[in-house]
């Protein structure tokens, strides 16, 4: 069982201001979660095999072929700002914010 004082203990070391209305919500929310996983474990899975998905699964890839692609002056020709090879954006590393 997590007790209130379980909650304030994760809430200091994660760092997180929890009003009173929050450590009561949170108390009651993990026990809820607490007991639904007790109940899981009782569940006998004795005769199912592990499985990592319920459904089977088929990746549906297209094979991967070299093919042509637009002509540069095509794509860049809607750009609001562009450089001699490609799109011009304004620099984003060393800006302050």
């Amino acid at each position: 069982m997590i007790s209130r004082d379980d909650v304030l203990h994760v809430a200091l070391l994660s760092r997180l201001e929890l009003s009173e209305t929050e450590v009561e919500r949170f108390t009651s929310e993990l026990n809820a979660i607490l007991d639904h996983v007790e109940q899981l474990q009782g569940v006998d899975v004795s005769g199912v095999e592990p499985t990592s998905h319920p459904l089977a699964l088929v990746d549906v890839m297209r094979d991967d072929r070299t093919r042509p692609s637009l002509p540069r002056d095509a794509v860049l020709r809607n750009a609001p700002d562009r450089g001699d090879e490609g799109f011009q954006v304004p620099p984003v590393i060393g800006q302050g914010a």
